[in-house]
């Protein structure tokens, strides 16, 4: 859980870092995302090592709930076929301003669907005016991408369901500090 967590912080910075990612946004959720994990899994760690019963179950608790979550997302992205990922896609390009002009600049296209030499564009192949348009280019990639995201997520949603098991049964078992005559 620190790994993921860490990770999250570390590629968003990275993203921002070498000019990949100019939406605050983004980066912002990544990080803020990336520090909860870290927490929670600061509040398991301070639970396991102090045998602390209130601390495991909430550490169980959400655990569970972020289990469910990742892996309905993780299921959704596997699920999305062709037609359902390019509708995304073109929801997503005309939602977002700074999200287009990060992928114009790093993909080195302009519009959606059509090129318009008319509109602004921030590729390097605008100045020539012979841009490819964005959408076949970002539907190359985007089942590749939403595959590993997906496989990703499925892999470690179920190392959080062995986590969740794994603090049922210890918050269970007798702490081995306590007065040996005690339950609990």
């Amino acid at each position: 859980f620190q790994l993921v967590s860490l990770l999250l912080i570390g590629i968003a910075a990275w993203g921002i870092g070498f000019g990949l990612i100019s939406s605050f946004r983004v980066v912002g959720v990544a990080i803020a995302v990336g520090i909860f994990l870290f927490l929670i899994a600061l509040v398991g760690l301070i639970g396991a090592v102090k045998h602390h019963q209130v601390l495991l179950f909430f550490y169980m608790i959400i655990l569970l709930l972020v289990f469910i979550f990742q892996f309905s997302v993780s299921c959704a992205c596997l699920a999305l076929n062709k037609e359902q990922q390019s509708q995304l896609l073109e929801v997503g390009w005309n939602n977002t301003n700074s999200a287009r002009t990060d992928i114009e600049r790093n993909l080195n296209c302009c519009g959606f669907r059509v090129f318009d030499p008319n509109e602004v564009c921030f590729s390097d192949c605008f100045r020539r005016h012979q841009c490819q348009p964005c959408a076949p280019i970002l539907e190359e990639y985007s089942g590749m991408v939403l595959r590993f995201v997906g496989g990703i997520g499925l892999f470690f949603s179920f190392t959080e369901i062995l986590g969740v098991w794994l603090t049922y049964r210890y918050r269970n078992q007798k702490d081995p500090r306590a007065n040996p005559s005690a339950f609990l």
